[in-house]
């Protein structure tokens, strides 16, 4: 396995994925704003992401992944998703462990940047 192939292991996978968006999916439903009344997640991809881009070596540099995600009042509007990287999300993405417990809580919508004209999402792991 040379640097530039991603880790067997990844901590970006579908359980991650699964988690992220139950716990997205619980956020837009308690944000409380207007545009977002109805919205839920009804998928992360951890499969739309080319393997050269989940190397440890490029999230290491960029410390972000760009996927898709699929999120709506039916929950199947595309949207773009930027997942940004915390210190402790990259240090087990480097470690190939778990992110899981790097997801913030749902009860705030502060890691969370929603475009909803543009269909772009941002997130933010700690």
């Amino acid at each position: 396995m040379t640097e530039q192939d991603p880790p067997q292991n990844t901590s970006f996978n579908e359980d991650f994925c699964a988690h992220l968006e139950h716990r997205l999916g619980s956020a837009l439903k308690n944000s409380g704003r207007p545009e977002l009344s109805g919205f839920w997640c009804d998928g992360v991809s951890h499969d739309a992401v080319p393997d050269s881009r989940l190397s440890k070596k490029h999230v290491g540099d960029t410390r972000q992944i760009a996927t898709r995600a699929w999120i709506g009042k039916d929950g199947q509007d595309v949207y773009e998703m930027t997942i940004r990287l915390g210190k402790q999300a990259l240090s087990r993405y480097a470690k190939g462990t778990a992110m899981i417990d790097c997801i913030p809580d749902a009860g705030s919508m502060d890691w969370i940047d929603i475009d909803t004209k543009r269909k772009e999402i941002e997130i933010r792991l700690t």
